[in-house]
């Protein structure tokens, strides 16, 4: 399970920006950060970045420091080689999952060019005209720059979330998709330990955690992933799960419940801990309101907030 993601590779990135669980995710993820005012020059920390998705995303926001980390080096060097704008996919997936707004809209109580979904957002519609050729060339000297002020407050580094050297610290950390891959309770509460210990008093940390008890109840094979088999034992039952990629690619990972990463947050020194639903994109042609009304009866993941 530690090393799974090497072998899963560019996969990964396939379920990223075509699954309907993933696109959900980033759409919890950009309103919560919307919520807390943006990532406008803060210093930011990407737990699991994974191919580094979501650093991108913080810098873009403008954060002054967005630090992504995996514990696997086959992601990292996927990190490294999707650049800062990232692959096709990308564009596409903040399309999907409302990032992009008209330019110069400002969402409502939020603080006019701060927040990581307007940064997101202006990327996103660059991005949409790099099929247009003419209008591409329009905006090449501006994307270069761009492209250079984000690749300075990018680093990707390769590290065991349980075992975080001190690079903090940090005003805020997400963590999509990190303590379920805890092997065992200690390891889960080294992670909230070593978090904890890189953000500044007040920091936060967003994270995006599965939802337990679903299997064998719930088929989410309509939203991009499957989970084929229970395996109780250890301290938390061992799911055995593919992304529905082509390729499926096959991975696992630790059924923990919401007590237990909570229990790990306050065991590791955070003054608060807080729990909000999944939020689903806008209904489009391809995914109406049926389809995510079914989603949100029993979502994937839940958004937990935390303190220090």
């Amino acid at each position: 399970m530690r090393f799974q993601y090497d072998t899963i590779g560019e996969r990964f990135v396939e379920s990223k920006t075509t699954a309907a669980f993933a696109a959900a995710d980033t759409h919890t993820l950009l309103g919560a950060l919307d919520a807390l005012g943006g990532v406008r020059g803060l210093d930011t920390l990407d737990l699991a970045c994974g191919y580094g998705y979501n650093t991108r995303l913080l810098a873009r926001g403008g954060a002054r420091r967005a630090v992504g980390v995996d514990i696997s080096e086959e992601m990292i060097r996927l990190a490294r080689a999707h650049g800062v704008i990232g692959g096709n996919g990308v564009g596409a997936l903040e399309r999907a999952v409302g990032a992009v707004r008209p330019v110069g809209a400002a969402a409502s109580g939020a603080h006019e060019d701060t927040g990581a979904a307007r940064g997101a957002a202006s990327r996103g519609e660059a991005a949409s005209m790099e099929a247009a050729s003419a209008e591409a060339a329009s905006i090449s000297a501006a994307s270069i720059e761009t492209a250079s002020i984000e690749a300075a407050s990018i680093e990707y580094v390769v590290a065991d979330a349980a075992k975080l050297p001190q690079m903090g610290p940090f005003d805020l950390a997400t963590a999509v998709y990190l303590f379920n891959y805890a092997a065992d309770r200690s390891a889960l509460h080294a992670m909230f330990r070593s978090i904890r210990a890189n953000l500044r008093d007040g920091g936060r940390l967003l994270a995006i955690v599965p939802n337990a008890g679903a299997y064998p109840n719930v088929d989410w094979s309509p939203y991009g992933v499957r989970i084929v088999d229970r395996v109780q034992e250890g301290d938390a039952p061992l799911l055995k799960a593919q992304f529905l990629t082509q390729p499926p690619a096959d991975f696992e990972f630790r059924e923990w419940a919401h007590a237990d990463f909570a229990e790990a947050a306050v065991e590791a020194g955070f003054s608060t801990v807080g729990w909000q639903p999944n939020r689903t994109p806008p209904a489009d042609g391809a995914r109406d309101e049926a389809y995510w009304t079914a989603y949100r009866a029993w979502p994937i993941s839940s958004l937990m907030t935390c303190t220090a």
